[in-house]
Formats: C-alpha cells, sequence, structure tokens
C-alpha cells in the first residue's frame, strides 16, 4: 500500500518534538503540497527574512528525504578538558540528581 507524501509529512509534523524540524517540515508541506512559493512561505508563514533558506531545506529533503530535515552533526574545536576528567564530571553530576 502506497501511502502519500501528505500522510507521511503530517505524520512527521504530529510526532516531531524540535521545532525547527518541525518548521522545515511545514516548508515542504507548502511547496511540495500546496504548490506555494518557497520564498513566500520563508517570509509571510515562518517570520524567515533569508529567502535562501527555504531553498536549501527543500534541497536536503529531495536529496535525503525527512532526515534531510534534520541538523547533522558538525565538526568543531575539541573540548580542552580530558576525557577521564569528562566522565568523572558527569559521574558526579549523576549521583548529585
Amino acid at each position: 500500500m502506497l501511502v502519500s507524501i501528505n500522510a507521511v509529512l503530517n505524520n512527521a509534523y504530529k510526532k516531531e518534538k524540535d521545532s525547527n524540524v518541525k518548521e522545515r517540515i511545514l516548508l515542504v508541506k507548502r511547496v511540495k503540497i500546496d504548490k506555494q512559493e518557497a520564498a513566500s512561505v520563508a517570509e509571510h508563514e515562518l517570520n524567515r527574512s533569508r529567502w535562501w533558506w527555504a531553498y536549501k531545506w527543500l534541497h536536503r529533503f529531495d536529496k535525503d528525504g525527512l532526515n534531510g530535515l534534520k541538523d547533522q552533526p558538525r565538526s568543531g574545536r575539541p573540548p580542552d578538558v580530558p576525557k577521564d576528567v569528562m566522565v568523572k564530571i558527569r559521574q558526579e553530576l549523576a549521583d548529585s540528581s
């Protein structure tokens, strides 16, 4: 049985806890299902002033589906705290609660 993209997006929207991802799902729904202009949806419904924001997320959806709408891990500067010290700190915090 084929499930429509509308049903998939509605279901994903209802289950999603992250407000940023919900916003992106709404964008995809408005553009793909409701056939609205991406820049207009971003500006008027989602209060985004940069039109490229909408096209970036639509491209990620086309490429990776719903997983493309989630934030991807980013590389960054490694922490200054050694791993063993971090483990001890986390353990102490867990024990204190």
